[in-house]
């Protein structure tokens, strides 16, 4: 990786930590990348099969979603059947809560927006308490209480998170984490910040609803990257009509391009020019879909002319700079041969495994 991969990193608001199935969150702990399951949780063995392929991924946290008594008690199961924490996501029903809690979850979010019932509440936070389970109050900006009064819809978060965090902490309850997520940047961000400053808990963030990956991860991008650049976050999902898996990959790109996590290869790629005499869409293309197998924090480059070609590739830890029919490699700085173009793909992929 290169040598400058923990130079400028962003400063951190240190948090109270939590521990969430053995996974420290918060505290100046890694920021943790999580994800939700898109099966259905009564279909034990898919929802297994997806955990367990995102945990191949490097998926740290997960959750899944619970909309009755028999998703609630398949949540023992497919805790078995796991390695990773495992968080229920809880709406309306707090007898939910408290299945999820006797089905041995890591963690739950709960949406007060949706609970209300403070007596209710109160018996899912004594049941958490007793068993030392967090809970997550995971506000979303389509699902907030009403309130005639505030307008703001940043402000009308904070105050409905805050209001949770009172309830919790009377009952001598703070294993908290909080999230407080829209679909526009500048309100999620607005609600982070306010939030921050009030209370001490970790935070989970994330902006919700953002779409396919072609936009999401753009939106994505945008706030969580602008968050975790004040030192605003503990832990993040990138939330995506897609895959899950596609969460986990941009999650950690976004950590990598801040330089607060390594995982996994960097790519660097040229944006193709005129100047191009191969192609080098394709063969970066290539080359991303190959290092997707690998975990291993290196930084590799695939350049397409000789401006700034050779220079990208010394930087790396594995290198082409690639011209006419020809292409050099690299490998920690030094130039270790020239390739034909048919066998770009192979000789670099081949310096990479040797790694």
């Amino acid at each position: 990786m290169n040598k400058s991969e923990n130079v400028n990193m962003p400063k951190r608001r240190i948090s109270k930590q939590i521990n969430i199935g053995g996974v420290k969150v918060g505290g100046g702990a890694p920021i943790t990348v999580q994800s939700m399951a898109n099966t259905d949780t009564r279909d034990v063995m898919s929802t297994i099969r997806q955990i367990k392929e995102l945990e191949e991924y490097g998926c740290e946290i997960i959750r899944v979603a619970v909309p009755d008594m028999e998703a609630a008690q398949a949540l023992k199961k497919i805790k078995k059947g796991i390695k990773i924490p495992l968080i229920a996501d809880i709406h309306f029903d707090y007898r939910l809560a408290l299945a999820a809690l006797e089905s041995g979850v890591d963690g739950f979010r709960l949406n007060p927006g949706n609970i209300g019932d403070r007596a209710q509440i109160k018996q899912v936070v004594l049941a958490a308490k007793e068993r030392a389970v967090p809970i997550r109050i995971g506000l979303n900006a389509g699902s907030l209480p009403k309130n005639n009064k505030v307008k703001n819809v940043a402000t009308r978060m904070v105050d409905s998170a805050m209001e949770q965090v009172l309830l919790l902490e009377s009952l001598d309850f703070d294993l908290i984490k909080i999230s407080l997520k829209a679909f526009d940047v500048p309100t999620t961000i607005a609600a982070y910040k306010a939030i921050a400053k009030k209370m001490p808990y970790p935070l989970h963030i994330g902006i919700t609803e953002t779409g396919t990956p072609r936009t999401g991860i753009i939106r994505s991008s945008v706030g969580i990257g602008t968050m975790l650049y004040i030192g605003i976050g503990d832990t993040i999902r990138v939330s995506l009509t897609a895959d899950p898996k596609e969460e986990v990959i941009a999650g950690y790109e976004i950590l990598k391009s801040l330089n607060l996590r390594q995982h996994g290869p960097v790519l660097v790629s040229c944006p193709s020019c005129g100047r191009t005499e191969v192609d080098i869409i394709k063969l970066a293309q290539q080359v991303e879909t190959e290092l997707q197998k690998i975990r291993k924090p290196i930084k590799v480059a695939v350049m397409g002319c000789v401006v700034n070609g050779p220079g990208e590739a010394k930087d790396a830890d594995v290198g082409i700079a690639c011209g006419k029919n020809r292409g050099v490699l690299f490998k920690n700085g030094e130039q270790i041969g020239v390739v034909e173009e048919k066998d770009f793909l192979q000789a670099l992929m081949d310096e990479i495994n040797k790694l």
